[in-house]
């Protein structure tokens, strides 16, 4: 059990890393965005805000209850929403996706998603591995016995089985 909880911990802590990454990046992409596209203001200031708000949430590795991986993953979800809104306004811009600064800035917040995705996933499977062990009889009565309690997951956003509207 202690195993499968300092593994649940170290996967915890790639997940912090890859969301740390995306957070690094997008002070380079807002001022990439900003000298192209002036008049899209207001789409850079909501992802500077959620930036500001998701890098302020955290969660301890010893309390990855329910409750604490939502809360993480809710502020998560708002600059994602921000970034994938900035990615589809500058599309209508064509000066703005020629710029290979910001080509290569997306292509980074490109990957930086996946490995989100990836670091997410392996979280997952290794938390559904624990919650497994320390529930299972006989484990169960040990893992009473020493505090060791089931860990939360992260869940798919709400709405996220639709595909987005995109419109120009």
């Amino acid at each position: 059990m202690v195993t499968k909880d300092e593994n649940v911990k170290g996967k915890w802590a790639q997940v912090e890393n890859a969301y740390q990454r995306r957070a690094d990046l997008i002070p380079n992409l807002v001022s990439t965005v900003k000298g192209a596209a002036q008049h899209e203001q207001g789409t850079l200031t909501a992802v500077v805000e959620a930036r500001a708000k998701a890098t302020s949430v955290t969660v301890n590795p010893d309390d990855l209850s329910e409750e604490s991986i939502a809360k993480f993953q809710q502020s998560q979800d708002a600059l994602s929403q921000s970034i994938g809104r900035l990615l589809v306004s500058v599309e209508a811009y064509p000066d703005l996706k020629a710029n290979s600064n910001f080509q290569e800035l997306q292509a980074q917040l490109e990957g930086t998603e996946n490995r989100i995705s990836v670091e997410r996933r392996s979280y997952n499977e290794a938390v559904q591995d624990y919650n497994t062990t320390v529930r299972s009889f006989p484990n169960n009565i040990m893992a009473g016995i020493f505090g060791f309690k089931p860990k939360g997951t992260f869940q798919a956003v709400a709405g996220s089985d639709k595909a987005p509207e995109v419109s120009f």
